[in-house]
């Protein structure tokens, strides 16, 4: 290490070093530790050997940039904060109120019509919908028959193939369409009370009547 009017820059630096101690906590040097080091080199180097800066340049390009990442990253906890304080809002806002989700369950109050639908790619010959109990077994069958593409109405009015009312409960409706001699499957899309609400995770969670968690971003229509 050179020396000028007699002062060892070593010593200089020595002034200036991080304590052990410290060490033991923050293994990283800080910027202004960094900076002070930066101008006790520059005040004590030789003249005549002056230190080559491209690296302190290159260092402090570098703290800046750490910086600029710290920031960002506590404005986007800012922005995460308030998002999910909105969903919080949103959330109390949901809870007793009905939603339509693509399931296939959902809780009948059979002394009243119950109203659904089911989703159509394609225009079919012929579309219906059965309706099982929660035992497994056939109750009822809607008959639709040729629909246009898009979302298909239907109306359940409670009632088995014999007329006779069935009980309140979970149940599960089967949509099918016939398209010339093959028959395929349709997603349903029903209607459920929200019981409550889950925050936390990536994304809002409705815990619904008879059918359980589903996110969010699954419902198609809020109801009142």
């Amino acid at each position: 290490m050179s020396t000028v009017d007699g002062v060892s820059s070593s010593s200089v630096l020595d002034k200036y070093q991080v304590k052990q101690d410290s060490a033991t906590q923050n293994k990283e040097l800080g910027k202004d530790q960094f900076l002070n080091l930066l101008v006790a080199q520059l005040n004590n180097q030789n003249p005549l050997e002056p230190q080559g800066n491209g690296e302190f340049i290159a260092q402090l390009a570098q703290f800046s940039t750490v910086e600029g990442v710290e920031k960002l990253n506590s404005s986007m906890q800012t922005i995460l904060s308030g998002y999910q304080s909105s969903q919080a809002l949103q959330a109390s806002s949901l809870v007793g109120r009905k939603v339509i989700v693509p399931v296939d369950k959902a809780v009948v109050d059979t002394s009243e019509s119950f109203k659904a639908s089911a989703v159509l790619p394609t225009s079919s010959s012929n579309v219906y919908v059965n309706v099982y109990d929660s035992a497994g077994a056939v109750v009822s069958r809607i008959n639709l028959g040729e629909q246009q593409a898009g979302n298909v109405s239907f109306i359940w009015d409670g009632k088995d193939s014999s007329g006779n009312v069935m009980k309140p409960g979970t149940y599960r409706f089967e949509a099918q369409a016939t398209y010339g001699n093959e028959t395929k499957g349709l997603h349903t899309l029903l209607p459920a009370n929200v019981d409550s609400v889950t925050l936390g995770g990536n994304e809002l969670m409705l815990n619904l009547a008879g059918i359980g968690n589903v996110p969010l971003s699954q419902v198609q229509v809020i109801g009142q």
